[in-house]
Parts: C-alpha cells; structure tokens; sequence
C-alpha cells in the first residue's frame, strides 16, 4: 500500500441545511460506491481555506450552492488509509441545488435531522447534526 500524505488527513466538510415550514432538514449525499450516506467532504486543498475547500466539495459531490460561515460547528474523526482523518464541519444554507455537477452519479436527500443522524456511521458527527439543527432552532436560521 501505497504511504498517505499527512496532509490527507486534514479534512473539510459542509453541513448543508434549509428551513422549509419551519423545520431544519439535512442533505446527505451518497458515497461513491452508494453504500453509506456522507456529508460533502475531502482533503483540505493546499491554497483553499478549510471552509472554501469545503465548499467546492459541496459543489462537486452534490450540485450545492449557498452560504457557508466560517465558524466550523464541530469536528468528527472516522478512519480510512491506516489512520484517522480528522473533519472541520461548516454550515452550509442550500441556497440552489443544480441539476448537475461534477460527481452527479451520488445521490443526495434531504433528512429531518434525527433521521440524517441515524443514516451516518460517525457517532461525533451524529451529534454534531443535532446539535446543531436545535441550535438553529433555538436561534433561528440568521
């Protein structure tokens, strides 16, 4: 097996969200091979800031357009390539969902956020999910 660079290991990913009537709801897309959902993510690109990099991932793997904020609402950890990678989350507010995109051979859904926490594998990024959508609900989407 080929060695992994470090740097892979340093991820970004996008917790892409709306409000519609009220409630929050999630979009998972799928994995490449369609066997799990996940959230829009990769490898930090070298010039890209966490949240920028994420943001392109959003578009690549899902077609998702929006506002992202900086302030990442957690972190989760899961392993691949012999180690662990490490994942900054950033809101993403789907703003428009094109039609298509690079990788649009993944599927995407929306989720309440209970049952987009009970789709993924990572138990911080479940929590993560709900926390976060009660935060918006408390606060509000602004």
């Amino acid at each position: 097996m080929t060695e992994v660079p470090e740097h892979f290991y340093t991820q970004s990913a996008v917790l892409p969200y709306r409000i519609l009537d009220g409630r929050v709801e999630i979009l998972l897309v799928s994995s490449r091979r369609k066997k799990r959902w996940v959230l829009p993510k990769g490898v930090v690109e070298a010039g890209l800031s966490a949240v920028d990099s994420a943001v392109k991932e959003a578009w690549e793997e899902a077609g998702l357009e929006g506002l992202a904020t900086a302030h990442t609402v957690g972190t989760y950890r899961y392993e691949k390539w012999g180690g662990v990678c490490t994942v900054q989350v950033f809101p993403l507010q789907v703003e428009r969902l094109s039609e298509s995109w690079p990788e649009s051979t993944r599927d995407r859904r929306w989720f309440a956020p209970q049952e987009a926490a009970r789709r993924v594998q990572e138990p911080d990024l479940k929590r993560l999910m709900i926390r976060f959508a009660e935060s918006l609900l408390v606060a509000g989407p602004d």
